[in-house]
């Protein structure tokens, strides 16, 4: 097919006019049955290198894509244009991925997006032999290198099927974000003749800004100011779920239009964000990086970190999300080098230590087990069993195996011992990303040159859109009334206790504050675990403080507390001064009829909730019937004791459980 063809085939089905030559010379290789890894900047238009070869091939395309936002924009897109195309992910139904199935099986659709992660279903895994495949797409394929900064174990299914199918058939890889060594990383695991294209990644359009920031509440302030001054929308990214939801109260506060993003909410709100976004109902999205790969948004005006990423890698992915339209956008970090602990923290954590993987070798050398199994036998965390599993694998120390359908992990015998070694020199070249991130935010010279050359684009051209070459530097200004209104803000914003469900009587209740913030988690911890006496008067304000901004003109009749497993009675005592300051009857009738562990000694919600389950009981019945109950607690953590509480307080007749606490712990906490 001529270039000339392939454009008038272009403007009938995609209503696009003509290719870029990069474009043209990724198909062109594509429909010759070629392997490309194509390296472009976001907004190049990678996309359209694998969908249009996909409506020119005779059977199906298949595009392994690890973002469902990504899926569900391309699929619609593709449908309005007649595009017979589909996904199969999590967020849908069993049925309907086996409808989808159906029809690729019958030859109805073009396109088949799946994410990588699909691969371990058995479903999946029969019926892909069944297929009738003409190419094979990759997106995000930089999550292929453990060197990358986005490595997910499933991609290594998709390099096991790669290296199965014919050569003939064309494969075509996509990513933005591959630095040489991972972009030699993907060629050496994809094997065979693979052709690289790498293009400019200068964003010329935007405008790169670094401001110094002593504080979280300058950081505050700081947004409090500008961001309404910005023009249109834009993207807030943060570095825990926790600031998230702060900064997005704040703005609630001042009335900034805006909602809070993260994996953790469910998928149905997530779409409506992510639609609010489309079609600007927010003057900004505040995020984790969970937002923005695969949203189609064009107009993005400017994107904001609060905290700074692990890499310079991760930075110009972020920011890549924002400005596709070519139009000016405004691209501002706010610095502060403190910082730092967060990313150490996630680098640090990112793999278990050597003793956790010797433990789960152990498990398996005794017998067959699952990912589940394995969490609960060894108090293992979802996450940490996944990882171990995943590089147990690669060092071919497991293998998976299958009974009754059920994927179950088995010891290979005589296999080489494990080796951390490698682990510990991703770790080092992590800590090197991130001395490199702090590097482009303390720079004098050219920032986008600098994560152009990092990225390993090391064009020859001016670069002359940051605040160290052609625009001004921006400071933080003190604003004497924003500070005033932050710290009135403080005081009166308390955590939200999200439990409340379809199945009981127990509505969301609030903390005091969070466990990390101030001294709150000192006092407590001195208190609970340092023989420190009874909680302080502080503390009771506190609460009460709480009680009072969600709860105080609710008639309560009854106090119950949280019967205690290390605390004595340091909750009692504090239920006993609630009760005779708010003048509500208090019960000492929730007891606890067996023994269990401390909650924190528990790492994964199986366990947690196995720990507490039928583990309460009252010594009066009655007592609870018809009632409106103020449930008392110290800490609030996993949320698995008090939720426990709640659904047998209502299986005994309560009307309705309100739980409060001094504290919620937020993430790493420790306790």
């Amino acid at each position: 097919m001529t270039r000339q063809e392939a454009e008038i085939k272009l403007r009938k089905y995609f209503n696009i006019n003509t290719f870029y030559d990069e474009q043209w010379e990724a198909i062109s290789r594509i429909l010759r049955g070629e392997r490309i890894l194509l390296i472009q900047k976001t907004g190049f238009g990678k996309s359209l290198c694998y969908q249009f070869p996909a409506i020119c091939f005779e059977h199906l395309t298949i595009v392994f894509s690890p973002l469902i936002a990504l899926m569900r924009d391309q699929i619609s897109s593709l449908q309005a244009l007649g595009i017979a195309a589909k996904s199969i992910h999590s967020g849908q139904s069993v049925e309907e991925n086996k409808q989808v199935i159906e029809e690729a099986k019958q030859g109805l659709l073009k396109i088949l997006y799946i994410a990588p992660e699909r691969q371990e279903n058995s479903t999946w895994r029969d019926e892909i032999q069944n297929l009738k495949i003409s190419m094979v797409a990759i997106d995000e394929a930089h999550c292929i290198s453990q060197w990358g900064h986005d490595f997910r174990p499933s991609y290594k299914r998709i390099i096991n099927l790669v290296q199965q199918l014919p050569k003939y058939l064309p494969i075509l890889a996509t990513t933005a974000t591959a630095t040489k060594r991972v972009e030699k990383d993907i060629a050496d695991q994809m094997a065979g003749e693979l052709t690289i294209l790498r293009g400019n990644l200068l964003r010329d359009n935007f405008k790169l800004y670094v401001i110094d920031i002593k504080s979280n509440d300058e950081k505050m302030v700081w947004l409090a100011r500008h961001v309404p001054r910005l023009e249109g929308t834009g993207i807030i990214y943060t570095g825990t779920i926790n600031d998230t939801e702060a900064i997005n109260r704040w703005f609630e506060y001042l009335q900034i239009p805006s909602k809070a993003y993260s994996g953790r909410l469910n998928s149905d709100i997530r779409v409506e964000i992510e639609e609010g976004l489309l079609n600007n109902t927010w003057k900004c999205v505040v995020s984790t990086n969970a937002l923005g790969m695969g949203i189609d948004k064009p107009d993005i005006r400017f994107i904001i970190h609060t905290q700074f990423p692990q890499s310079p890698v991760h930075y110009y992915q972020e920011i890549g999300r924002a400005g596709r339209d070519g139009k000016p956008t405004v691209i501002i970090l706010l610095y502060n080098p403190e910082d730092r602990d967060l990313p150490e923290y996630f680098i640090e954590n990112a793999k278990p230590s050597e003793m956790l993987y010797e433990k789960v070798i152990r498990s398996i050398k005794s017998e067959l087990l699952g990912q589940y199994e394995l969490m609960k036998k060894n108090n293992m965390t979802q996450s940490q069993v996944r990882v171990i599993c995943a590089d147990l694998l690669e060092q071919n120390i497991i293998r998976e195996v299958y009974f009754e359908k059920k994927k179950k992990y088995e010891f290979i015998p005589d296999s080489e011992p494990f080796d951390h070694s490698f682990y510990e020199k991703i770790k080092a070249a992590k800590r090197k990303e991130l001395d490199s991130m702090m590097e482009y935010a303390e720079m004098k010279s050219s920032r986008m040159e600098y994560l152009c050359k990092h990225l390993g684009d090391a064009s020859d051209r001016e670069f002359t859109n940051c605040d160290n070459t052609k625009l001004p530097k921006h400071y933080y200004r003190p604003n004497s009334h924003l500070e005033n209104e932050f710290r009135k803000f403080s005081k009166a914003d308390f955590p939200i206790l999200k439990v409340e469900t379809k199945k009981t009587n127990m509505i969301n209740g609030i903390a005091g504050s969070y466990y990390g913030v101030t001294n709150v988690g000192n006092l407590i911890h001195k208190c609970k675990y340092e023989n420190g006496g009874n909680f302080p008067n502080s503390l009771l304000q506190l609460l009460l403080k709480a009680f009072d901004s969600k709860f105080g003109k609710m008639k309560f009749d009854l106090i119950l507390y949280v019967p205690p497993t290390v605390s004595g009675d340091l909750v009692r005592n504090l239920a006993e001064r609630v009760s005779d300051i708010l003048r509500i009857p208090i019960s000492h009738d929730l007891v606890k009829i067996r023994k269990t562990s401390a909650q924190k000694m528990l790492h994964n919600r199986h366990l947690k909730k196995d720990n507490v389950e039928d583990a309460f009981s009252l010594k009066d019945s009655q007592a609870v019937v018809g009632k409106k109950i103020l449930l008392i607690d110290d800490i609030y953590g996993s949320g698995a004791t008090i939720k426990e509480i709640g659904k047998f307080l209502t299986e005994q007749g309560a009307d309705l459980i309100v739980p409060i606490v001094l504290a919620k712990t937020v993430g790493s906490d420790k306790l």
